[in-house]
């Protein structure tokens, strides 16, 4: 399991950097997706990278304000200009674990004056 860390409270416009941590392993083999989850509301996609050539997806609530990023051990999601719809748990998750429902330790962000 993936654990992210970094979320905290933050003023609208503010910035967040989350981090997870994973394996080298984990990150040679597999993509790593970054989602979220905000009380009352389904799980959604936020952003993800893949282990092979790099791509990236954004989903277009996103688009423009976070940046996904990866070095040989974490991946990171830079999150600037945040709104409250911002506020939720954040996930990070491989696409094996996301099939099998298996979600590690999110990290709370909270958009708020």
């Amino acid at each position: 399991q993936l654990q992210a860390s970094g979320g905290g409270l933050v003023q609208p416009g503010g910035s967040l950097r989350l981090t997870c941590a994973t394996s080298g392993f984990t990150l040679d083999y597999y993509a790593i997706g970054w989602f979220r989850q905000a009380p009352g509301k389904e799980r959604e996609g936020v952003s993800c990278i893949s282990s092979k050539d790099g791509s990236i997806y954004y989903a277009d609530s996103v688009k423009g304000r976070f940046t996904i990023s990866k070095d040989n051990a974490n991946v990171y999601l830079q999150m600037n200009s945040l709104k409250p719809e911002d506020t939720a748990v954040y996930y990070c998750n491989t696409p094996n674990d996301q099939a099998r429902g298996i979600w590690g330790r999110g990290t709370q962000v909270t958009v708020s004056s």
